[in-house]
């Protein structure tokens, strides 16, 4: 069997964390969803700057947008939402066939937006109405002021995947975040069964930090300890989910109807190769979660990936690796809050280079 159908026996869903209108119009993106089981889709300021860069499709609108007087982000909107549209019309059979469990599309807020709650909540109404379906999940970052906004929009049924979270700290602050936010909406009156939230763990940039600063430490030991701590960081964060989800935090919503919020798989394209192409894969594959993939990623699974329900074995093996590294000076949810920060910078510059390619 296909390994990426064979993930699926196991609970875990696959999602392409890329779209362009070369996947949407050449049939590339309806593919993976027949063939690969692909029940949804990321995308963020980098994936869309790459996309309107290189795809032929974008040109001739994007001319007349530039001939028009709309600002920057008002074109870059009308460029990329049609996209989004089109990508939730795609996966609208599987979000029928599955009650809304699966078949979404995922459309992120201008980075700039990290620290203001306000700004994030007004734009995620508003991306909300302007997409109008009802299997998009509007991208906030787990930032203090974006947690605030998800929570507050949460308790308006509006649907969000909250991205950028690096740590077991992140993972525990949005879960009970989406906790009071449900509980918020459903004492209002709202339909538990319509919200849907996923929590976006980024993995490779966390071995990128740590391993360079397991370099820095230079000792065999530390050496040693390469390339394990994002898969590591990502077994106690999915302990932490299991304890929230399937304890007393979540008891009562769980009766009502309401969904877990699912640890998502994120970042899980290797960036040093010297380790495996399947390293954010293979090792975390389980249930009640989601794995998104960039297509290069993807398609090595594909071709060589072992699937087995990993994701629960190796805890023990997890919290001495985390151990270890606090001997060696490195905080594990330290080294999340410097990611964090980092992955807002790169994103905005990557927003801003959108910008500047609708503008001129």
């Amino acid at each position: 069997m296909n390994p990426l159908l064979a993930i699926r026996q196991h609970g875990q869903h696959i999602w392409l964390d890329n779209l362009s209108r070369t996947l949407l119009r050449e049939g590339g993106l309806q593919r993976l969803i027949a063939e690969d089981g692909v029940d949804g889709v990321t995308s963020n300021p980098s994936i869309f700057h790459k996309a309107v860069s290189d795809s032929p499709y974008y040109k001739d609108e994007l001319a007349r947008l530039k001939a028009g007087s709309l600002p920057a982000e008002a074109r870059y909107e009308a460029l990329v939402i049609p996209d989004i549209r089109d990508a939730c019309d795609l996966f609208l059979p599987i979000y029928k066939a599955t009650a809304g469990d699966a078949g979404y599309v995922s459309l992120e807020v201008s980075p700039h937006l990290s620290a203001d709650e306000e700004g994030s909540v007004a734009t995620a109404r508003r991306l909300k109405t302007l997409v109008g379906r009802d299997n998009l999940l509007v991208k906030l970052p787990a930032t203090p002021a974006g947690i605030r906004a998800f929570e507050r929009l949460t308790a308006e049924g509006l649907n969000v995947n909250v991205t950028l979270m690096f740590s077991v700290a992140h993972e525990d602050a949005v879960a009970h975040a989406y906790t009071r936010g449900a509980r918020k909406w459903v004492e209002s009156g709202g339909d538990p069964r319509r919200l849907k939230s996923v929590a976006s763990i980024f993995l490779s940039r966390v071995d990128t930090l740590v391993d360079k600063k397991l370099d820095a430490c230079g000792s065999p030991e530390a050496l040693a300890l390469r390339g394990k701590s994002a898969v590591a960081m990502a077994k106690l964060a999915y302990r932490r989910y299991r304890e929230l989800f399937h304890g007393p935090t979540f008891a009562e919503l769980a009766r009502a109807g309401v969904r877990l919020q699912f640890p998502l798989w994120a970042s899980t394209g290797t960036k040093n190769p010297a380790y495996s192409d399947v390293l954010y894969i293979e090792p975390l594959i389980g249930p009640e979660t989601v794995n998104t993939m960039p297509d290069a990623t993807l398609a090595a699974f594909r071709d060589h990936g072992k699937v087995a329900r990993t994701l629960d074995a190796g805890v023990e093996e997890a919290l001495q690796h985390s151990a270890a590294l606090a001997a060696l000076g490195i905080d594990l949810n330290e080294a999340g809050e410097q990611l964090q920060y980092d992955g807002i910078k790169l994103f905005a510059e990557s927003f801003d280079k959108l910008l500047a390619l609708v503008r001129t």
